[in-house]
């Protein structure tokens, strides 16, 4: 056996029986101080942050357009409460390429009530007051009836022209269409430009396409939200399907762990197959049907994400992914048999820990509030951070100009050098920046902003996965339960980890977040080299973004299993990460074949409840079934509430079953370490349940044979 003889010497010393060792030992000091020290400096430094950033940013920079002068279009207390939509003067400039470069088009653009529902010109406008009246509503202000054409268009005060637009993210577009396979404006295939000359419709196409290339994607989250607002009462109505599914099982683990095991592995398979069958029947379905044999990459990305369910091909590939992961599960299962039977003990002395630490179940929804007030700062401070620059404006004009481009001041303008020589140019706004110590650093603080997010994430979850692990340990090294156990294991073990253990907690949070931050600038990299990579390149950074995720696995898991030395021993994290590691080390036949097998039936059981609410969900939400038709809400995307509803259960599942999964890999180290403390005589008998001593031809002398 490895655990015999000169193996011992290659991965540490076997632990000694201690008859003092009753568990979690009570007299511990400070751990990691140095680390402890270095992230309240980092969280004092995070709060100046979101204080700097909350004093100079402006989210309403996001939500309302702005005009040529930087004011907020429909903004509240505002004179432009009632204009709540941008007009752009002439949209055909917006197909110029700077567009894309400085997301702002070279044309005077204004707040108004309403978009124009008209075709009309100035010239036209100008002999008729009804006309000239309605005209002025897309006029700046100081435009009167003794002015001539000339002189407005030359000081810039109206558009040469208006066409019939609808708004589309608070903005004013043509409102294109087609008429005979011709593209149309207002029903109209041509127009006046404003000076007499008649233009084709298509010559909008441009313009608008370069003006949206930013904000397309927003009608696609604005429909996404508008779901939401449908649906939010579904979606979390099957959120508490999905804890109360959780906490049945969890129950029920507790009481038919056996039976409840084989049932979870033969509803998986069966749900699995299911969903096979149901793509079988579309993809079936659609046989015949027009334009169901258009492949995916013909149909190339579509906004409206439903366009993909009408093609056979779909189908075809969900079914195809399916089928493999219900033969990769059903291989696995064959051949882990034997040591299913180890993981099942395992799991029912879960069941009773959890049995006698029932507040450990409840120990999510505080790493939960946690978590959110940590990811709420993150996204707030990151908004303000964004929206904290300066408005900037720039000479924007049609001849050629040397100061085109350049940084102006709207104010004083008109009587500059600048306008002196370029007479037709424009001082507009272009973008948000700045020029101060604080703009110039603002891509930093973003990414200290980044950083800390990961860190104190981490950092809570650490607390809690030290946390349980405390108080697992507490049960298992009782000898009598739970006479011998704190009165209260979770808050006892909670107390510990935060005053003893902050340090520890930061290290080893500290080590995952640096990982974690390389792997986001190798993403970021990525994206930005995208089109500029070659064969070289592309294969250096997949292999770095490769060998970080490992990396990161490998991290997360000798994190977990050094916490729980921690929490036991009361150690710093290097020793306790190595002492950890050799322990597994000594016993890695068993790390492979029972620690492993027991993580994935707890997956399993996250799938099925994932499997379950999932069905039942897209059958509610896609209104196949006749009796939920009328009650279901009417959805741009009913993947929306559906995808919703998956993924929320399957992070409330994971924090249900993550405290069984603590338990588990808890347990697990202290029966590691029980068999090398113990030897099952009448001085020192082993603390392992009935059940693995069973399992594993282990038994204590002073019990009669069984």
């Amino acid at each position: 056996m490895p655990e015999d003889g000169q193996y011992y010497g290659k991965n540490g010393e076997p632990r000694k029986y201690d008859a003092a060792f009753k568990g979690p030992i009570q007299n511990r000091g400070c751990t990691d101080i140095v680390c402890c020290i270095l992230f309240i400096l980092a969280i004092i430094g995070y709060i100046a942050v979101g204080i700097l950033a909350w004093s100079q940013g402006d989210p309403r920079k996001v939500i309302y357009p702005t005009d040529s002068r930087g004011q907020f279009c429909g903004q509240a207390g505002t004179p432009l409460e009632n204009k709540p939509q941008l007009f752009y003067f002439n949209i055909m400039k917006c197909a110029s390429p700077m567009v894309l470069l400085e997301f702002q088009c070279p044309t005077t653009q204004m707040c108004v009530e309403k978009c124009p529902e008209k075709f009309l010109t100035l010239v036209k406008a100008y002999t008729n007051k009804k006309d000239f009246d309605y005209y002025k509503n897309f006029c700046k202000e100081g435009v009167t009836n003794t002015m001539g054409i000339p002189e407005i268009l030359k000081l810039g005060l109206c558009p040469a022209m208006l066409t019939p637009s609808k708004p589309f993210t608070r903005r004013c577009f043509p409102a294109l269409g087609q008429k005979g396979g011709v593209i149309t404006v207002g029903n109209n295939s041509h127009f006046d430009d404003g000076t007499g000359k008649m233009l084709d419709a298509k010559d909008l196409v441009a313009g608008v396409k370069n003006a949206t290339v930013v904000i397309e994607a927003r009608q696609v989250v604005m429909k996404i939200f508008e779901d939401y607002t449908q649906s939010w009462y579904w979606i979390l109505i099957g959120l508490v399907i999905a804890m109360l599914t959780s906490l049945l099982f969890i129950v029920l683990l507790r009481f038919l762990a056996g039976i409840m095991v084989w049932v979870m592995i033969v509803l998986v398979i069966l749900v699995i197959g299911y969903g096979i069958f149901h793509c079988y029947m579309e993809y079936a379905a659609l046989k015949g049907e027009p334009g169901a044999n258009v492949t995916l990459q013909d149909l190339g990305f579509q906004t409206d994400f439903s366009v993909y369910l009408q093609i056979r091909q779909t189908w075809l590939a969900f079914m195809i992914i399916l089928a493999i992961v219900d033969v990769i599960i059903i291989l696995l299962l064959i051949f882990l048999r034997k040591r299913i039977l180890i993981a099942i003990a395992l799991i029912k002395e879960a069941s009773r820990a959890i049995g006698h630490v029932m507040c450990s179940l409840l120990y999510p929804l505080f790493t939960f509030f946690l978590l959110a007030i940590v990811i709420a700062y993150w996204a707030v401070t990151a908004v303000f951070l964004s929206t904290s620059n300066e408005p900037i404006y720039k000479i924007f004009n049609e001849t050629a100009c040397e100061y085109s481009r350049n940084v102006c001041e709207p104010a004083n303008y008109s009587t500059s050098p600048m306008k002196a020589q370029c007479p037709d140019s424009q001082c507009l706004f272009a973008f948000y920046g700045g020029e101060t110590v604080y703009h110039k650093y603002l891509i930093a603080l973003q990414f200290y902003n980044v950083f800390l997010f990961f860190w104190c994430a981490n950092f809570v979850i650490a607390l809690g996965q030290m946390t349980l692990a405390g108080a697992f340990s507490s049960y298992y090294w009782a000898f009598n339960k739970p006479g011998d156990m704190p009165a209260f294991p979770v808050f006892s073990s909670l107390g510990r980890s935060l005053r003893y253990h902050t340090g520890s907690l930061a290290f080893g949070s500290l080590i995952l977040s640096i990982i974690q931050i390389i792997r986001v600038l190798l993403e970021y990299l990525d994206h930005k080299l995208k089109g500029a990579h070659n064969k070289f390149t592309k294969f250096l950074l997949c292999c770095l973004k490769c060998c970080f995720w490992c990396l990161e696995k490998c991290i997360k898991f000798l994190n977990r299993n050094a916490y729980i030395m921690v929490a036991i021993y009361g150690k710093n994290f290097c020793t306790a990460a190595r002492d950890a590691f050799f322990l597994l080390m000594r016993n890695m036949i068993r790390v492979a074949v029972l620690d492993k097998v027991t993580d994935f039936l707890l997956f399993l059981g996250k799938l099925l409840i994932v499997g379950l609410v999932g069905v039942f969900a897209f059958f509610f939400f896609s209104g196949r079934v006749k009796a939920f038709e009328n009650t279901a809400p009417n959805l741009h995307y009913y993947w929306v509430p559906i995808l919703t509803v998956v993924i929320g259960s399957y992070l409330i599942a994971n924090g249900f079953f993550s405290v069984y999964a603590m338990c588990v890999d808890t347990l697990f180290l202290c029966f590691l370490e029980d068999l090398e403390r113990n030897d099952g005589s009448p001085e020192r008998p082993y603390l392992m349940p009935e059940s693995l001593r069973k399992v594993l031809n282990k038994k204590n002398k002073t019990q009669p044979a069984q």
